[in-house]
């Protein structure tokens, strides 16, 4: 016998709250609920406003995209659009729409629902225009226009071609929201999200759970279980006691400390997963002494990366040797090398450019997020390498979506350095929105230490608009030898990802998107 639908609701809305309950009382999280364990609180639920890979985990789960990325890889397969075209001359792409389904809302998705999102994002003059204040809407700026060419037929026109149009739409940025949600709620669409994914919205409480529930409709199949929990858990320590406690059915970012604890014990299961990740350090290049690239190099030379990767992450981590991670095979130098550990260069360049020892820098350091790995003690570590060198780099804390507010906006007034994350889907993506002159907060992009070079930039703008992919790799890798020695950064680790489940977990995998594609996860 079937219960009728506000009934089932009921009881899924009970057994959500049973699974924010102590791990003392774990047992009594019922079998189809999934409880996972971030990192950080996320920010929002609207795709179009976020940049942290620990939003895009949950929205991945609520909303579709024209596209996705396969299971298990980067490369592009259908979603909200069954097919496409590409004209010869790559402007004009044209896709057709998957029929019959709805968003959460129960409103239709169509050709409009397409055009709606993408105006929204990309037209100032839009009545429901919001993007956040560090859009990555920066993704479609080659569109010029998107038109309905019938109810599931839409056209996108680009003002040049756009090489990794196909893989950014199927980033999160890409992901299709609910018009009339969005109409409905303005502003505070953020706290009631309507997309068309294998979960529903089901209540978000701050600080301490997003609950999304089976959306039993779903045009790819119901998800097996009836719902899941995202818990914000910001303490290393305290997720992994509650992983330990069966609080948790999943953690993402395992402290590297943990990491052999959990593969040892016969309970869980650790998955491990690379992909294009890169940490490292944003250096103020616009005022205070990393005007001058020999100090930016001294950094560079001054930080012991192997011992950062061996000790403070375990081997759970490569030395980074430039701006583009080595997961990108096709477009990566392989002639690159890492800057070694010499602390006497560092020296004799803080000399040359008349820095005496006890030079002071501000130093931003975060408690937790996306991709951060273990920045405190990365932090610390950095710092006394920093100061056997000579440079006194004092460090302030922030909370990573306070960290976000601080860093985004540019460092100038602020701090000299900060630490940063990215998970990427192209070699485009990080340098393009990270590295450009273009790309400085005030012109709403992430180049947040204002890096200028007319060099980098030019290359860059050639690579996104080649359609031969052995131009757009040879491109990259002039790039990325400029970059590494200009050193607007330090370049320190890639991370291999890690996350661990109980072992009644079943169907779950990483993906080398760094996303949480939890349609097929079930539990025993």
């Amino acid at each position: 016998m079937s219960l009728p639908r506000p009934c089932r609701l009921l009881l899924l809305a009970a057994a959500l709250a049973t699974a924010l309950m102590a791990p003392s009382v774990a047992a009594r999280v019922p079998a189809d609920i999934l409880v996972v364990g971030q990192i950080a609180e996320p920010r929002s639920m609207d795709p179009h406003t976020v940049t942290a890979v620990n939003d895009f985990r949950i929205l991945v789960n609520l909303y579709d995209g024209l596209v996705r990325y396969a299971d298990g890889s980067l490369e592009v397969e259908p979603a909200l659009a069954t097919a496409w075209t590409i004209s010869e001359d790559g402007l004009t792409y044209t896709f057709q729409l998957r029929e019959g389904v709805a968003f959460h809302d129960g409103t239709p998705f169509d050709a409009e629902a397409v055009v709606f999102n993408f105006q929204r994002m990309l037209d100032p003059d839009h009545p429901y225009h919001d993007t956040g204040p560090f859009p990555l809407a920066f993704f479609f700026s080659a569109i010029r226009e998107v038109e309905a060419l019938d109810s599931h037929q839409v056209r996108f026109r680009l003002d040049e071609p756009f090489a990794p149009l196909l893989s950014n739409l199927a980033y999160p940025t890409g992901l299709i929201v609910s018009p009339s949600a969005v109409q409905q709620h303005g502003r505070d669409y953020a706290r009631h999200p309507s997309g068309t994914g294998p979960y529903r919205f089901a209540r978000w409480q701050t600080n301490r759970q997003v609950a999304l529930q089976r959306n039993d409709a779903y045009w790819d199949g119901a998800p097996a279980l009836a719902g899941v929990v995202f818990r914000p858990i910001t303490d290393a320590n305290a997720r992994v006691t509650e992983m330990l406690g069966g609080g948790l059915d999943l953690m993402v970012e395992v402290p590297p400390d943990n990491l052999a604890l959990f593969q040892e014990a016969p309970d869980f299961v650790v998955h491990e997963q690379a992909g294009p990740h890169l940490w490292f350090l944003i250096l103020n290049t616009r005022e205070g002494p990393f005007v001058d690239r020999r100090v930016r190099q001294a950094v560079n030379y001054a930080i012991d990366k192997r011992a950062l990767v061996e000790d403070v992450l375990q081997g759970t981590a490569t030395i980074a040797a430039g701006p583009t991670p080595a997961a990108f095979e096709w477009a990566y130098n392989p002639e690159l090398s890492p800057y070694p550990y010499d602390p006497e260069r560092a020296r004799e360049l803080l000399a040359e450019a008349g820095l005496g020892e006890g030079v002071q820098v501000t130093f931003y350091v975060t408690e937790g997020g996306s991709g951060m790995l273990d920045p405190i003690p990365m932090g610390t570590a950095i710092q006394a390498d920093l100061r056997a060198v000579g440079i006194d780099a004092r460090i302030e804390t922030y909370e990573w979506n306070t960290y976000l507010g601080r860093v985004n906006p540019g460092l100038e007034g602020k701090a000299d350095m900060a630490q940063m994350a990215w998970m990427t889907n192209d070699p485009d993506t990080l340098p393009f929105l990270a590295l450009r002159s273009d790309a400085w907060p005030e012109h709403d992009g992430f180049n947040s230490g204002y890096y200028s070079n007319p060099q980098v930039d030019a290359l860059l703008e050639r690579a996104r608009v080649s359609t031969d992919q052995e131009e757009r790799a040879a491109l990259y890798r002039e790039m990325q030898m400029i970059v590494h020695e200009d050193a607007p950064w330090a370049f320190i680790a890639s991370w291999k990802q890690n996350a661990v489940t109980t072992n009644r977990v079943d169907n779950f995998r990483l993906q080398p998107s760094f996303l949480l594609d939890l349609h097929r996860v079930d539990k025993r």
